[in-house]
């Protein structure tokens, strides 16, 4: 079956293997992708924040610890929102259940808007980006991940079962959308050059103030080996802009 969006986190059976996948520390979400925005977010002690595909609120949990004074988040799938609402229960915080292209965003209400690793799988990012800038507070903050444009650029060599050795990168410039095989489904997502990604947030009005490509830091890994497979190519793009 083929899923769009955050439709394939409706199955249980996914939403139980993807969970178990991203709870081990060694995950790339968990030892490269969330250190680098970690790095990239400004001051977020007596912030508002909201975050466009919160997932299971563990982030937004994170955030508040932090000194975050509330958090929002925004998710398309009903069981990463129950999930959301069960882990920030009792916390200063609003979990909405609904898709990003049908938000209405409230004027110049946050000063930081994150997400990680969604926006690949959205058709159009810029009226998206356009509704951000208009819901940050004047020098507000917008951080995000997405899969690195070389590994959306060509998905179809990769079965999604085995543990990847190797990575094609082809059909760079030819942006669209691309099926990837993940956990004995077939998910679609879009690819975009760096280009673009950047060439987006410049034309919304933000200033771009920060990029990293989740260069992995040894001492996230127990596994050496792992550490040096980790290196052999970029896994995530993480942008800092500001309105």
């Amino acid at each position: 079956m083929e899923h769009r969006g955050s439709s394939a986190y409706e199955e249980q059976e996914f939403f139980d293997t993807f969970t178990k996948r991203r709870m081990r520390p060694e995950s790339p979400n968990n030892a490269i992708e969330k250190p680098a925005i970690m790095e990239l977010l400004p001051k977020i002690k007596g912030s508002k924040v909201l975050d466009l595909g919160c997932g299971d609120g563990l982030f937004g949990k994170e955030l508040l610890e932090l000194g975050t004074y509330y958090y929002k988040g925004i998710d398309g799938s009903e069981k990463m929102a129950q999930q959301a609402n069960i882990n920030l229960q009792g916390l200063p915080t609003s979990i909405v259940c609904q898709n990003l292209d049908e938000v209405e965003f409230e004027s110049n209400q946050y000063n930081v808007i994150t997400s990680r690793l969604v926006f690949h799988y959205l058709p159009n990012i810029q009226p998206l980006f356009e509704k951000v800038y208009t819901s940050l507070v004047p020098g507000g903050h917008f951080v995000f991940s997405v899969q690195h444009p070389v590994i959306t650029s060509y998905m179809s060599h990769h079965s999604g079962k085995e543990k990847r050795g190797h990575w094609l990168v082809d059909h760079y410039f030819r942006s669209g959308e691309r099926v990837e095989s993940w956990m004995e489904h077939s998910v679609v997502k879009y690819h975009r050059t760096i280009e673009e990604y950047l060439s987006t947030a410049l034309y919304c009005g933000f200033t771009i103030k920060g990029i990293k490509e989740g260069k992995p830091d040894q001492k996230f890994f127990s596994n050496e080996e792992e550490y040096q497979r980790r290196q052999r190519i970029p896994l995530f793009l993480i942008l800092s802009l500001q309105k």
